[in-house]
Formats: C-alpha cells, structure tokens, sequence
C-alpha cells in the first residue's frame, strides 16, 4: 500500500474508532438512567475536595499543578486524591495532597476483567465507603471517565466538576466544555471552580524529590563506577501503548552515538514488565550501558533524572516526570497528539520528534486489532532526526552543566 492510501485508510479507520460503539452508546444510556435517580446528598463535610484520576504516571502528574493551585487558593481545604494503586507513588511527595486513596479503577489495569458485573458491583461499595469519608465537592479529573462521575454521584457528593461528554455529562453538577488544550491547562481549567487560573506562563510541573531517593541514586551510579564528572543520558523506550514504541536497533544506534560523541554513561530506564526490551537496545549497542529498567522506585526515577543531561524517551509518563524535575528532554511522538501531551515547560529545554505521516495524530492508542505495519508513525523517525534534535537540546542546556 502505497503512503498516500495508507494515510487515508487510517484516518477513515480513525474516524470509525472515535465514534461510540454500541457498548459505549448502551453505557451513555446507563448513565442517564442512573443520573435520573435521586440519590441522599452527603452531609456537608466542610472544605473536603476529592479529586478522581484513575490513569497512570504521566496523567497523574499533569494534574499536579491543578492540585497545587486550589491548595495555594484555599490554604485551609482538604484534598484527598483517588487514583489506582499503580500510581499512589506519584502523589506520595506533593505536601498539598493530605490523602491519597487507592481503588483499583476497572478498565485501567492493563489487563483484561473478564467479569461484566465486577465493576459495577465495585462501584457501589466504592461508593459507600466514598460516603462515609464526606465530601463537599469532586473533579472527575480524567474527561471521558464515565465511571468515575458515577462513582461521585452515588457517594452523594453534592457537587462534581467534569466535562460535557456523553455518559460523563449527566452525572454532574458543573460541566465544562472539552478543548483541546495541554492536559495541564485543562485540568487547571476544572480547579478554577475554586480560584481563577494563572496565566500559562506562570505554571510549572514539578516533583518534589526525597533526599533519601537522592542518596539512593548517587550510591546507584557510584556502584555502577561513573567516572568523576561524567554526563549521563538516560533512555525510557517503554510505552503503555505498543504503537508509541520505536525500535530497539535505532534505540542502540542512538544510545552509541551519543555516548562517543559526549563521552557519556548511558542509562536505560523502565518498569520490570519492560526488562526485555531494555535488554534488547543493551544487546545491540557497540559500547556498554547501565540498565535499570525495574530497579527504581518513582521517587530514584526523578532523582536520577535530575541528575542526566539530556532524557529521552517515547511518549510516556516518565518523560512528564523527567520534565518535573527540570531535566531536558526529547520525546519521540506517534499517535497522540503533542499539543495536548508534550513534556510541559520551555521549548530550548523540552523537544519533540514526529513523523509527517499525513494521518498523525490519529489519537487511537490501541491499534492491536490492526496489523501494527499500517502504522508507522513512530518507526517513520530516523536516528539522524533523534540525534539532530538532541544535540539541539544539549547545546541550548549546555551552560546548566
């Protein structure tokens, strides 16, 4: 197939896939008819907020600045934050979170529920416990989470925040409407129920790093015997989705140049369930290189990241968390849309790679259904692109090191 037919099968495919389906157009229904059942208010649990965001590292921490502003506003009020268990480490260092609570949020885990009835049955006791805690008001941080609203609006929490989306909608008190805006302004757009918004300029992610994480790492790299001075470039190449992945003989290609022409260490970085494919770039490169794919916790994740002169990675959460803590970064990007999920801050320090694949972004991260050949719009970049970009990077950081 040739590329101009390729472009416009997928975005006839795209446009298919971002219409509801029938599943999605029956659960819409279920909300409305839930929506259309009185259920008793909470009692007023004066200045408690809860905060519902189900997703994982990256989105999690985009809603951080959200978080630190209503707290900066209103100095006095309780936020408590509902996340999975996968991401309760992200939020464990923000001092302007005085609870986090974990609920293994269905449909988030990354694998298959195969009972119909289990998250419908854990959203009522969800509910009841949501009820006893107290809440005067919930944000339904993630746009399209139906089950989240739902959630808020059978624990009885008199007010919910959220966006005007089919099965979101009906659930809530105060409905915004969805724009496509950096994930960070769009969450700072649902806190300005509680305080108006500062301008873009004055907003910043970042991740409060422990200094016990910073010993760790530092005994990390000295066990790993880095010479004095050493720069070190860290690669994330992991995704959630395996369309946003690049490969891994262009991964090494990258890795070796970088460390000939920097004379750098380079670290490979990743979650265990990512141990082969770390193993797979280290396989094919010519000089050796650190790998710490599962060995770190969130907390030495940031703390070494803080430490590399340049991170890069594929679309993902550990980039946001590179961004937080002020590293540079070089992001390589596929379907989603870097408009709405680049690494947030100044364009000298944080840069993106894309293909000009005339369907991109298509916004659909789950191709698995597609024979993954018809979309190559990360496999498209060219290690000359990744390096020609990094190089830019490092020599606009350079005075930082």
């Amino acid at each position: 197939m040739d590329r101009e037919a390729l472009v416009a099968r997928n975005l006839q495919m795209a446009r298919i896939l971002h219409q509801p389906s029938a599943q999605q157009r029956l659960r819409h229904g279920l909300c409305r008819m839930v929506a259309a059942i009185p259920v008793i208010p909470q009692k007023q649990a004066a200045g408690r907020l809860l905060i519902i965001r189900p997703d994982h590292m990256g989105d999690v921490l985009l809603s951080t600045p959200a978080i630190q502003f209503i707290k900066r506003a209103q100095p006095n009020i309780e936020i408590h934050v509902l996340c999975g268990p996968w991401s309760a480490d992200v939020l464990a260092n923000y001092r302007e979170i005085d609870l986090v609570l974990t609920l293994s949020f269905p449909g988030f885990q990354r694998q298959t529920d195969s009972s119909l009835v289990h998250p419908y049955r854990q959203l009522f006791e969800s509910s009841r416990k949501l009820r006893k805690v107290g809440y005067d008001g919930a944000i339904i941080m993630r746009p399209d989470h139906w089950w989240g609203a739902m959630l808020a609006y059978l624990a009885g929490i008199p007010r919910r925040i959220g966006y005007d989306l089919d099965g979101v909608a009906p659930l809530l008190t105060e409905r915004l409407q969805h724009q496509r805006l950096h994930a960070i302004a769009q969450n700072l757009r649902l806190a300005q129920a509680w305080a108006d918004a500062p301008p873009a300029s004055e907003i910043q992610l970042d991740y409060p790093i422990d200094p016990a994480d910073n010993a760790n790492v530092e005994r990390m790299l000295i066990e790993q015997q880095l010479a004095d001075g050493q720069p070190i470039f860290c690669i994330h190449p992991g995704s959630g989705a395996a369309s946003k992945l690049w490969e891994g003989d262009k991964w090494a290609a990258t890795a070796d140049a970088l460390a000939e022409q920097f004379g750098a260490a380079i670290v490979i970085t990743g979650t265990s369930n990512e141990m082969a494919l770390v193993k797979c770039i280290i396989d094919k490169m010519k000089t050796p290189a650190i790998a710490l794919a599962g060995a770190t916790s969130v907390g030495q994740l940031a703390a070494l990241y803080k430490r590399a002169r340049l991170v890069l990675g594929t679309d993902n959460g550990a980039m946001h968390l590179a961004a937080a803590v002020n590293a540079p970064t070089v992001t390589l990007f596929g379907p989603a849309d870097p408009g709405e999920f680049a690494p947030w801050g100044d364009s000298r320090r944080h840069a993106i790679v894309a293909s000009t694949i005339g369907c991109r972004p298509c916004r659909i991260l789950d191709w698995r259904s597609d024979n993954p050949e018809f979309h190559p719009c990360v496999r498209d970049i060219s290690v000359n692109q990744l390096l020609q970009v990094a190089r830019t990077i490092i020599d606009a950081t350079s005075d930082d090191h």
